[in-house]
């Protein structure tokens, strides 16, 4: 018996066979390039076809699918902002029409993010835990008493649109005050926007066209001591010490988790933050809460897809 776990990036797509001792057998994946609609749907279900071919001896008996952004449970459908026309994209029957009996969960990459922690990795032994994913945007998983907090509509955790800002700006409008200045995106938006307003500038980034500046060229910037890269990352650092201040402040979790493909290179930045985090947190909660990197890096989706898809066919003890 195995189980795939499927994890839906905006870039690419990883899948995952887990045995049923939850050890990962096998990995691969898959590119978007750009693709949209149901040409995305399309690879998913044909990755999905692939596994169920290569893995008929093993016997996939679940399929766990984690998503970037809101998993309608009701109804099945997804809505993903980085993927175009995912507005309410009927994921789960196109999954269902390939995979026939075989149990299909989708949950958002938020809530299998923590799950994956909870399972296998940081927050192992938690009841009480903050996944906080920065990737291409800026999500995260909240686990309150051993249960994933979901909200009335399941959109509870899209933290990308916390305010950290004094004054609202009609450029947040699309992605949130927060994403804006701190996700992958938005550290080479923001630093785009810098170099712009320099007239003076002759550093290290001046070798790029601006439309070719990414987040990795910032932080490879900023690891060599240019300034406008240092201002960037200075900023990411003060809206990731605010918005872990208001999680501890909110949730008293046990445990922080700090993830995405950002926490990568950021990850060394984890005692700013904490230091900033220090200064605006509830001071009693702020002493209790430990923040780490994840343990399972870019694993953290396809581990909490494949413990949604054990869970739904036996009692998994974590």
């Amino acid at each position: 018996m195995s189980v795939l776990g499927i994890d839906l990036g905006g870039t690419k797509i990883a899948a995952a066979l887990f045995s049923a001792a939850g050890d990962m057998v096998s990995k691969e994946s898959v590119a978007l390039h750009g693709k949209k609609g149901s040409e995305v749907g399309g690879l998913v279900t044909e990755l999905v076809e692939k596994f169920l071919r290569t893995s008929a001896e093993s016997g996939i008996t679940a399929i766990g699918v984690c998503v970037p952004g809101i998993s309608r449970i009701s109804s099945g459908t997804v809505w993903a902002p980085n993927i175009p026309g995912w507005d309410d994209y009927p994921l789960l029957k196109e999954l269902q029409d390939v995979c026939g009996s075989i149990p299909v969960v989708i949950d958002s990459d938020r809530a299998c993010y923590i799950l994956g922690e909870n399972w296998k990795g940081a927050a192992k032994g938690c009841s009480d835990a903050i996944y906080l994913s920065v990737g291409t945007g800026i999500g995260a998983g909240i686990l309150i008493n051993d249960t994933i907090l979901r909200g009335a509509h399941d959109i509870a955790g899209c933290i990308g649109w916390m305010a950290l800002d004094g004054h609202f700006k009609d450029k947040y409008i699309p992605c949130g005050c927060f994403e804006y200045h701190a996700s992958g995106e938005g550290i080479a938006k923001v630093c785009r926007e810098l170099l712009q307003e320099t007239t003076e500038y002759d550093g290290i980034l001046s070798d790029k066209a601006l439309d070719d500046i990414t987040a990795a060229d910032v932080f490879s910037a900023y690891d060599q001591g240019d300034g406008i890269a240092r201002e960037v990352i200075d900023q990411c650092i003060r809206f990731w010490g605010m918005a872990i201040a208001n999680l501890i402040s909110l949730f008293n979790p046990e445990k922080i988790i700090m993830g995405g493909g950002v926490f990568g290179p950021a990850a060394r930045c984890i005692p700013e933050i904490k230091a900033e985090a220090d200064k605006w947190a509830q001071p009693i909660s702020v002493t209790q809460v430990s923040i780490e990197h994840s343990r399972l890096g870019g694993d953290a989706g396809v581990y909490g897809a494949a413990y949604l898809a054990l869970k739904s066919i036996k009692p998994i003890d974590k």
